[in-house]
C-alpha cells in the first residue's frame, strides 16, 4: 500500500514538472518564433519549478498511517506483556497450591504422646503395651528390653526339674479392684522355696485371656502368684485357666470383690492358696520380666503345665469387670526354656 501511494505521487509530480519546461532550443516552429519576436523587448522572467512548490498529496496520509500502525503496535506489545505477566503470576500461584498440597500429603499423621514422666498406663490406646516405653523413661525395659514376658513357650528343653515347694497355709487377705484386675493380697507367712531360694508370696493377680501361650495355644485366664526373695529377686507362679467346673479358690474371691474400683476390702475369712494349686506339679521355667510397667527383668517365671478348671459363671463375670487386662507374647529371643519331664 505504502509503494502505491507513493509511486502514484512520484508519477504526479513528473508530469507536472514536464508541462512546465520551456521548449526545446532549435525550435523552428511558427509559434516558438513568434513568442521569441514577441518576448525578445521584455526582461527575463524567471521561473519557479512547480515541484518545490506543491507538496506531495499522498505524504500526510502516509504519516498518519504510520502513527496509527506505531501506536497500534505498542498498544498489542502492552498488551501481550499484561497477558504473560498474569500467566506467570497464575503459573507461580498453581506452583505454590501444588508444593503445599504435597506437603500437607507428606505430613506425618501426629501420635499423641503421653507425658516422658507418666504414670498412667493401659491395656489399649496410646496408653497400651506398645506405648508403655514412651510413657515413662524408667519404664524403657517395656521396649527394648530382651527377656520380656508373656512368651509363647515352644522347644522347652525336658529335664528333671526340682519340685517347688509350696509352702502356703490358711491366712486373712484383702482384695483391691486397682483399675487394671483385681489383687489380692494375703497375709505373711506364705512362701515357695525353688532353686536353693525362697520367696515370700506378695500378691495374686487375674488375667484375661492368660497371658501366657504354651505351643501356641492360649487359655481363657491366669492368675499370677508373685513372690519376692530376701535380695528383691522376683519369681511368678502362673496357673492357667480352663472353662470347666468352679473353682473354690476364685469363688472366695469373687464373693468378696469390692463395689468401687480403688476401693479395698478385707475380708473376716481366711483364705487357702493351696486351693488354686493343681493336682500335678510339673512346670515350665525361663527367666523373664513383670508383665506390668517397668517390666523389670531378671524374674524367675514357672508355668504350671496342667491347667485349672473354672465354670463359665466364674469366667464371664470377671470378663464383665476385665474383657482384657493382658500383655501380648513378646520375642523369645533364644532365650533357655526348661519343662518337667
Amino acid at each position: 500500500m505504502r509503494n502505491l501511494i507513493a509511486l502514484f505521487a512520484l508519477s504526479a509530480v513528473l508530469s507536472t514538472a514536464a508541462a512546465n519546461d520551456p521548449p526545446a532550443k532549435g525550435d523552428d516552429t511558427k509559434t516558438g518564433k513568434a513568442a521569441t519576436k514577441a518576448e525578445a523587448g521584455k526582461a527575463p522572467v524567471s521561473i519557479k519549478p512547480t515541484l518545490s512548490a506543491t507538496p506531495p498529496p499522498a505524504a500526510p496520509a502516509k504519516v498518519s498511517e504510520d502513527q496509527s500502525e506505531m501506536d497500534l503496535s505498542e498498544k498489542i506489545a502492552a498488551r501481550l506483556a499484561e497477558m504473560r505477566a498474569k500467566q506467570v503470576a497464575r503459573a507461580a500461584s498453581a506452583a505454590r497450591t501444588r508444593k503445599a498440597a504435597a506437603k500437607a500429603r507428606e505430613k506425618p499423621v501426629e501420635v499423641i504422646k503421653p507425658p516422658a514422666n507418666g504414670t498412667v498406663w493401659n491395656y489399649d490406646g496410646d496408653l497400651g503395651p506398645a506405648n508403655w516405653a514412651k510413657i515413662n523413661a524408667a519404664w524403657s525395659l517395656c521396649g527394648n528390653g530382651t527377656r520380656q514376658s508373656p512368651i509363647d513357650i515352644r522347644d522347652g528343653m525336658k529335664v528333671d526339674l526340682e519340685q517347688i515347694g509350696f509352702e502356703y497355709q490358711p491366712s486373712s487377705f484383702n482384695e483391691i479392684d486397682n483399675g487394671k484386675t483385681i489383687q489380692v493380697t494375703v497375709s505373711g507367712g506364705n512362701y515357695i522355696t525353688v532353686q536353693g531360694r525362697t520367696y515370700e508370696l506378695q500378691y495374686i493377680t487375674f488375667h484375661r485371656p492368660g497371658e501366657a501361650r504354651v505351643n501356641g495355644r492360649g487359655f481363657e485366664m491366669s492368675v499370677h502368684l508373685v513372690h519376692k526373695d530376701s535380695e528383691g529377686h522376683y519369681a511368678v507362679v502362673a496357673i492357667q485357666l480352663e472353662r470347666g467346673k468352679a473353682q473354690s479358690f476364685v469363688q472366695t474371691v469373687w464373693n468378696n470383690l469390692p463395689l468401687e474400683k480403688g476401693s479395698m476390702v478385707a475380708p473376716s475369712i481366711v483364705i487357702d492358696v493351696n486351693d488354686l494349686l493343681p493336682q500335678k506339679r510339673d512346670y515350665y521355667t525361663y527367666m523373664g520380666s513383670m508383665t506390668t510397667p517397668p517390666c523389670s527383668e531378671g524374674v524367675l517365671w514357672m508355668v504350671m503345665k496342667e491347667p485349672v478348671q473354672a465354670s463359665p459363671d466364674q469366667l464371664a463375670l470377671f470378663s464383665r469387670l476385665y474383657p482384657y487386662n493382658a500383655r501380648p507374647v513378646q520375642p523369645n529371643g533364644g532365650r533357655i526354656i526348661k519343662e518337667s519331664k
